[in-house]
């Protein structure tokens, strides 16, 4: 079978990885890929929002079957453009994936069927919503409504932060027409928890549940990044946890998107926060997250391919998706600078013992050369018997790689060593 993988990160190398252990698989492409992926891929210089060229590849190139993971061509529709010509797909129609693309759209629908999330408003009318930031209680969180590449979010401290984040967002547009829309909540308190799940629209099978480190410092200090790294499972994820989760969110999400007549059959990944008054829905993405797919995948001990088909024919519940119980820990190395202004094109060397675990996601080939090419350049994951080995792993892994101005963050996966601790 020929299978094509939309995107071109880290994430993607992950999957392509996984899907590489079925033996019907022939071929596989990637859309656009990267010079990491190249090794694992054939990867093609069309871009992941380019949709009508997609589909003019998939249908020269007989794909037999497409995965989907960026939120961009989700929400675009590439599925439902996919679907049309023939090509079966894993991930979200459009109808769905607005989930993701639209906050206002996702707290609305928590609110309508009793989801526990954060208190909010929303405001597509600024002077509405800098007039209620008088009253807000402090800190208050503002989210642009669309996609903004995971940089939508302010945590406001002030009154003067809350509405200068609105102001950039709504008049200065800052983030395009995703700031048209605002949504303005309460600020949760707690541990955050990833939970990535499988579904087909009625069955719903989580995976091990993560934690990412978002901050590009040491501390959780600096800006935000799409991710310094990621240990499994979440410590704080406990089974009495699990079990809350699954029955007032996982399972109502589902139910609620079928009711709406928009069925969700893809990965549903739930940004959770697990208050002193139980579990919260911080935000839906409609797609594997990156990095918690480096933790995940290397965990998952049945065939992902199998599983993937499965939620696309809606037969979930059919196959079996088993888990290691062993502990992940992925460790980002980045451009010094990001997520800001960092340089790029230095040589990269990653030791051919090791290639396996190391996930690529900013890198071109010139002239034969693996050269950095963009601000997190791979992720180093390792898999232990314990998550002390697990992190020991893969700031092993990550000192054995190779370029300049190389950075990542020491600390990855202590505060789940400390929560481990504490029992």
């Amino acid at each position: 079978m020929k299978v094509l993988v939309v995107g071109g990160g880290g994430r993607e190398h992950a999957v392509i990885k996984k899907l590489k252990e079925n033996p019907e698989i022939t071929e596989i492409f990637a859309l656009p890929g990267n010079g990491g992926i190249a090794k694992d891929a054939s990867c093609v210089p069309i871009g992941a929002k380019d949709i009508a060229s997609i589909v003019s590849f998939a249908e020269d190139n007989g794909i037999d079957y497409a995965v989907v993971t960026p939120d961009d061509p989700l929400v675009l529709g590439c599925v439902d453009a996919l679907e049309e010509i023939g090509v079966p797909c894993f991930g979200p129609r459009a109808n769905a994936a607005i989930l993701e693309g639209s906050k206002v759209f996702a707290k609305d629908l928590m609110r309508k069927y009793g989801i526990p999330t954060a208190a909010y408003e929303s405001f597509d009318d600024m002077e509405k919503a800098l007039s209620y930031l008088d009253a807000a209680p402090l800190p208050t969180v503002i989210k642009a409504d669309g996609l903004a590449l995971g940089k939508g979010v302010i945590i406001a401290q002030t009154r003067e932060e809350a509405k200068a984040a609105v102001v950039e967002m709504m008049r200065e547009h800052k983030f395009g027409k995703s700031g048209e829309q605002i949504v303005i909540e309460e600020f949760l308190e707690g541990p955050e928890v990833s939970v990535l799940a499988f579904t087909d629209g009625k069955t719903i099978v989580p995976m091990v549940s993560s934690m990412d480190h978002k901050r590009a410092l040491d501390g959780d200090r600096g800006l935000n990044t799409g991710g310094m790294g990621t240990v499994a499972p979440n410590p704080y994820y406990t089974k009495a946890a699990a079990k809350r989760c699954m029955e007032e969110i996982f399972l109502p999400t589902v139910r609620a998107m079928q009711a709406e007549g928009r069925p969700f059959k893809g990965c549903l990944y739930f940004g959770l926060m697990l208050t002193e008054d139980g579990p919260k829905v911080i935000e839906y993405n409609c797609r594997f997250g990156d990095p918690e797919t480096q933790v995940v995948l290397p965990l998952l001990q049945s065939d992902l391919f199998t599983i993937l088909r499965a939620v696309t024919e809606e037969r979930l519940r059919e196959v079996e998706v088993r888990f290691s119980d062993k502990s992940a820990c992925c460790v980002i190395l980045a451009s010094k600078g990001y997520p800001e202004h960092y340089e790029k094109g230095f040589p990269l060397s990653i030791p051919a013992e090791i290639a396996d675990s190391v996930y690529v996601a900013g890198a071109a080939l010139k002239d034969g050369a693996l050269l950095t090419n963009g601000g997190r350049v791979v992720g180093c994951t390792a898999v232990a018997d314990t998550l002390p080995d697990a992190i020991a792993g893969a700031y092993s892994l990550a000192a054995r790689v190779q370029f300049e101005n190389a950075y990542c963050r020491r600390d990855i996966g202590q505060r789940a060593l400390k929560a481990s601790a504490e029992g």
